[in-house]
């Protein structure tokens, strides 16, 4: 079926919508799938899954809300579906012989007379548990795939029978500054700055000062020669992972993470990735950044404090692939254009406005590990900083808004990982640009043209309401699909 007999159908008063729901679950121990659907359908015998019926018990409504934080953290969009439980006929459900935690929760909007495979996909999330809903339903509750990041980066501990061997092994990812290895042989003072091959360790110190060592990159490991105990503290620069090539920007690093570190069986393969964008945002954002983590660190927690450097964050689509998207405006693309004709009257609103910002303070180039001053003595005294501050920082900003807005012209320092001054200069201007006017965001119900809508769209808007006569440019922030009305909640930002 192509888009157009899709929206064409849609639109039509003659659709008798369906949505089909295909959910894991373990029972019993068996890893085995739900079928379930708002109206009743069964399968026919060339379908996939063949001449399977699926129960008529639930209710969708917006199954799933996509939204795109404006703080820049980020995090898990969510959604539910009510399952019918009309005098407990499915009160196991929520016992402990079904476990529903985790598993992969897909959904399909079709026509009741179509065949499985001209139903279009809607919804390739997570479960994340189900739970009473009063005596008469269960709720379902959703999570898109970032749930499966949800694990710490690596639990390979050092082993052996040293004092160290409950401590994990470092993991570092780009180029990070003054880390501190971790002590794997004290009799060769032998250390290790990532868990497997790195590119190179560019220097390493002893309580700051540089000193002679011998590198292997193919186990992530250098030594000390043989002299007597450090003096103080052993620190290293390093360009970390190597396995698969050395990888440095926001966008190559998130990749790794999300395809190489965490819970095996929980890794995203290309396939959960939309890789032409995770492309296109890696071209425009070459800014060097880094990575070290010595303890259970989430994997999840990680990509968002990198892209979050460049104002940017890690969604899913609807359809399960992470993107990365960046809050800018203007947006990225071509804007789509939406008129009166494609909102129900009425509904356009204001939802929120944004604090304005005078200035902006980013912290940047970290030293992984802070020393004391006092043990600093053979430095020179412009060098110290770079080793007793765990950040260096830049600030922006803008004397007429501070003045207008009365606002404090000292700002609350957001850390970030880039490594250079250039950098970060550069993104402080981004963001005092941004916010330094009010913004607002608005809402309204769109039209069925409107469901292919996707986070992160540049779109312009026109109305005779709220000084868009003339058409106001945004970019859509939210989005919360009523398959079974053909209708979409959208927010946008202008």
């Amino acid at each position: 079926m192509t888009d157009a007999a899709f929206l064409a159908w849609l639109k039509s008063s003659a659709a008798y919508r369906v949505v089909l729901i295909e959910a894991a679950v373990q029972i019993d121990g068996v890893e085995s799938v739900v079928y379930l659907a708002t109206k009743p359908f069964t399968t026919g015998p060339n379908d996939t899954p063949a001449n399977t019926t699926y129960l008529p018990i639930v209710t969708v409504g917006r199954l799933f809300t996509e939204r795109l934080s404006l703080d820049g953290e980020g995090g898990l969009s969510a959604g539910e579906l009510e399952i019918e439980n009309v005098g407990g006929a499915r009160d196991a459900w929520a016992g402990p012989r079904y476990v529903w935690k985790n598993r992969v929760n897909k959904a399909y909007i079709g026509d009741v007379r179509w065949s499985h495979g001209d139903f279009r996909p809607i919804f390739n999330g997570i479960t994340a548990d189900i739970a009473p809903r009063g005596r008469q339903a269960l709720a379902l509750k959703l999570r898109d795939k970032l749930q499966r990041l949800n694990t710490a980066i690596s639990e390979v501990k050092l082993g052996g029978t040293s004092e160290q061997r409950d401590a994990l092994l470092p993991i570092a990812l780009g180029q990070v500054f003054n880390v501190t290895p971790l002590l794997i042989n004290a009799a060769i003072l032998k250390y290790q700055v990532h868990v497997g091959a790195n590119d190179s360790v560019i220097e390493v110190r002893d309580n700051a000062a540089p000193v002679a060592f011998t590198s292997d990159p193919a186990t992530g490991t250098f030594q000390l020669p043989p002299r007597g105990d450090p003096v103080g503290v052993v620190t290293a620069s390093v360009r970390g992972a190597a396995a698969g090539g050395y990888v440095d920007t926001a966008a190559q690093i998130v990749k790794r993470l999300v395809t190489s570190y965490g819970k095996v069986s929980d890794r995203f393969t290309d396939a959960d990735l939309d890789l032409a964008n995770i492309a296109a945002f890696d071209a425009a954002h070459q800014q060097t950044m880094g990575l070290y983590s010595t303890a259970r660190q989430n994997v999840l927690a990680a990509c968002q404090m990198l892209l979050s450097s460049v104002g940017a964050q890690l969604v899913m689509s609807r359809l399960g692939l992470a993107r990365l998207i960046k809050v800018a405006l203007p947006a990225a693309g071509t804007p789509l254009v939406i008129r009166p004709e494609h909102m129900v009257d009425g509904t356009l609103q204001p939802a929120a406005r944004t604090d304005v910002v005078g200035a902006v303070k980013l912290g940047f180039a970290r030293a992984w590990t802070v020393q004391d001053a006092g043990t600093l003595a053979n430095l020179p005294e412009v060098h110290k900083t770079l080793f007793t501050e765990e950040w260096l920082s830049t600030t922006k900003s803008d004397q007429a808004t501070l003045a207008t807005y009365r606002l404090n012209a000292e700002p609350v320092q957001i850390d970030t990982m880039l490594l250079t001054r250039a950098d970060a200069e550069a993104e402080a201007e981004r963001r005092l640009d941004l916010w330094k006017v009010p913004r607002t965001t608005y809402e309204f119900e769109g039209v069925p043209e409107l469901l292919s809508l996707e986070l992160g769209q540049a779109v312009t808007v026109y109305s005779p309401r709220f000084g868009m006569d003339a058409g106001v440019t945004g970019i859509v922030i939210s989005l919360a699909p009523d398959w079974e009305t053909g209708r979409v909640t959208v927010g946008f930002l202008v």
